[in-house]
């Protein structure tokens, strides 16, 4: 799935109205947000926690310091584990590795359902549907 596409679908979630144009950059197509009111923003995480902010859903960013954090931590491992795997092998050992982490959680950041989870989700549902 594109990041287009994913911050459109994040848009929808969040129950935004749709509007925001997304171009990509780079070998890599790093997402680019050009705002109405100031600079373009860089970045799936950078965009996807403006969408957040923007849709009064600051809870979803997390709640303590440590959350916080949390969040911040699966923002990043998304985009350099995630969007950048390089064979089928390192997937499997990601999804392993991952299934070992939530199996004493509900969710990423333990209890609360954060933007973490939204984002891992969008990430890894292309790996699953290759798999199955």
């Amino acid at each position: 799935m594109a990041a287009a596409e994913e911050l459109t679908l994040l848009e929808k979630l969040l129950g935004l109205r749709r509007g925001n144009k997304y171009s990509a950059q780079g070998d890599r197509q790093i997402p680019v947000l050009q705002t109405n009111n100031g600079p373009s923003l860089t970045g799936l995480a950078t965009i996807a926690a403006h969408l957040v902010k923007q849709a009064n859903k600051e809870h979803l960013l997390g709640s303590t310091a440590e959350e916080k954090a949390v969040v911040q931590q699966w923002l990043e491992y998304r985009v350099t584990r995630i969007d950048g795997h390089s064979s089928k092998e390192d997937i499997r050992t990601m999804l392993k590795d991952l299934n070992s982490y939530l199996e004493d959680k509900v969710y990423l950041t333990g209890n609360n359902f954060t933007l973490a989870d939204i984002l891992l989700y969008y990430g890894l549902h292309r790996f699953i549907v290759s798999i199955s």
